[in-house]
């Protein structure tokens, strides 16, 4: 164990089982603990300072400290601090929550439904296409689309949907009725001498022949994030969603948006739906809905779902679905904060002027001899690192480039994550600065040249 870590990093490697980690370097290693934070830095048990260029897990989009949604959080728990939303009780933030996010919904939405994370989301809304297509007298039409290097979250359902095979391994997923298409990312799949237009022409062919193969009145939905996160910050082409939709409407089959990182301003416009102009039957939300400051989650669902939906369990006698904490009071008033908070100090213009900084910045590094492509929509970016980046050649990923990269750069104060596919991931809080943004972009830099002294050598 190294000396570095103090008992309380130790007691933490001993009996913390760390989520996404390689779990026998973690053993040897230890954590970075990190006990406070301010604005968008956190800071360790040391006291060294960190911008997080993650925001977390893409969610702190408010920072570290923002001392309104903690007085938010103290208020509820003051008054409630925990009722339940069965039976048709409800505690009272749920019906102010629920009617400020119908005002802030991309496209005409009817009912919000409540959870406790994205996972837990995207999984209500595999299981809701089934209850749906059952009260639809359509018992074969079942199956949902996914893509590669998608991702939809953890659970047993979300995992299945999402297209990450570490995800798969060992957990004996992914369900049955997961049909998987191509990922939309032209830099690693586009065939040589292919274009962009010639690119989305292929995946949609292919998206409409799947269809046909496994018999248009078995396939239900089609799942997708408008960007996509954690396979590797994937921006799809021109035109992708609006040939996807098409088919999608051709052939009756539910249009499922993941907008979990996406939605609350995290691209420029509110929701990516407002971006690439997409027409959901349900929405996923969570992370930014309360700036993580507490779990939450929720599903949006049009109104011909929720009719559907109503109906059945009329029949059935119950809607037999739901959780514990869903609307849980405290979350339900830090959300309805965090949506405050970003109207009054008008969040999305800002993110608006000082998004062009960061992906001008990012692109200065295009020409890096260890970088592939730089891509990137308002506050969120990735730099694709290669071992040749003119054939787009990539690492060995056993070199582990891109975890040397992310640990040099944490070495310099900025928190970055390193996703698949060497690919370095960039989601600052929304409230940084272009100041801090500079700052972000220079110990990058730093980290790349260390990068590149360690492969040369």
């Amino acid at each position: 164990m190294s000396s570095k870590f103090t008992s309380a990093g130790q007691s933490d490697v001993k009996h913390h089982l760390h989520p996404y980690t390689q779990l026998r370097d973690h053993e040897r290693d230890g954590p970075l603990v990190i006990v406070r934070g301010e604005g968008v830095q956190v800071f360790d048990e040391h006291g060294k300072a960190y911008i997080e260029g993650m925001a977390g897990l893409w969610c702190a989009s408010l920072g570290f400290s923002e001392q309104r949604l903690a007085d938010a959080a103290f208020r509820q728990m003051s008054t409630l601090p925990y009722y339940h939303s069965f039976s048709g009780k409800v505690p009272g933030p749920v019906t102010e929550l629920v009617e400020a996010m119908i005002k802030w919904a991309p496209v005409p939405m009817a009912r919000v439904l409540f959870a406790n994370s994205g996972s837990e989301s995207n999984d209500t809304a595999f299981k809701l296409v089934r209850y749906y297509n059952n009260a639809k007298g359509r018992p074969l039409k079942k199956k949902i689309i996914a893509r590669n290097k998608g991702y939809h979250g953890v659970t047993a359902a979300a995992a299945s949907m999402s297209g990450l095979a570490s995800m798969h391994q060992n957990f004996d997923l992914p369900l049955p009725g997961i049909v998987r298409v191509s990922c939309p990312h032209f830099y690693q799949f586009s065939l040589p001498g292919e274009t962009e237009a010639q690119f989305v022409d292929r995946l949609a062919q292919e998206l409409e022949d799947t269809i046909l193969r496994e018999g248009p009145d078995t396939v239900a939905a089609f799942i997708a994030e408008p960007v996509q996160g954690a396979g590797g910050v994937i921006i799809p082409p021109a035109g992708y969603f609006a040939k996807v939709q098409a088919i999608l409407k051709k052939y009756d089959i539910l249009f499922l948006v993941d907008e979990v990182i996406t939605g609350f301003g995290r691209l420029g416009q509110a929701f990516g739906t407002q971006v690439f102009d997409l027409k959901p039957d349900m929405i996923t939300v969570a992370k930014m809905l309360t700036s993580a400051y507490v779990p939450m989650s929720a599903l949006y669902l049009t109104d011909e779902i929720y009719q559907t939906i109503a109906d059945a369990s009329a029949s059935i006698g119950v809607f037999g679905h739901g959780y514990t904490y869903s609307g849980h009071p405290l979350a339900c008033a830090v959300a309805l904060e965090t949506l405050r908070i970003y109207e009054a100090d008008q969040v999305l213009a800002h993110v608006q002027k000082v998004a062009p900084r960061l992906q001008q910045g990012l692109q200065t590094f295009k020409d890096h001899p260890l970088v592939g492509a730089v891509r990137g929509l308002g506050l969120i970016g990735a730099i694709e690192l290669a071992a040749d980046p003119a054939q787009r050649k990539p690492f060995d990923p056993k070199r582990g480039v891109g975890a040397y990269l992310v640990s040099r750069a944490q070495a310099h104060g900025l928190i970055l994550r390193v996703l698949m596919g060497d690919v370095i991931a960039f989601s600052p809080p929304l409230i940084i600065t272009e100041s801090e943004i500079d700052t972000m972009l220079e110990r990058t830099k730093l980290a790349l040249d260390d990068t590149l002294a360690w492969v040369r050598s």
